[in-house]
């Protein structure tokens, strides 16, 4: 491996959401919200996207707050895994 292709890091999309199912096997449900004006009225809507996260140690718990990271699909619908636990939830 050259020196070039060492340094060369690939920079992945992360994202910081809420655990809303551990109902899976080593996967999560992460909701994850968003801010945006509507395109007409500009008044500020809360969107919600759900993504589906491998989670290793099965140690998320619904409520958790956690980052996620864009990885290679691990299934049909995981392409996210949880690089840590911000916050617990409420027990």
């Amino acid at each position: 491996m050259s020196e070039i292709e060492q340094q060369t890091e690939v920079r992945r999309t992360q994202k910081v959401g809420r655990v809303v199912s551990d109902k899976m096997e080593k996967t999560v449900v992460v909701a994850v919200d968003y801010l945006k004006p509507h395109p007409l009225y500009r008044k500020i809507i809360r969107k919600t996207t759900r993504f589906h996260a491998h989670d290793e140690e099965n140690a998320c718990k619904v409520g958790d707050v956690v980052r996620i990271e864009e990885t290679r699909p691990l299934s049909r619908t995981k392409r996210w895994r949880v690089i840590e636990i911000v916050q617990r939830g409420e027990e």
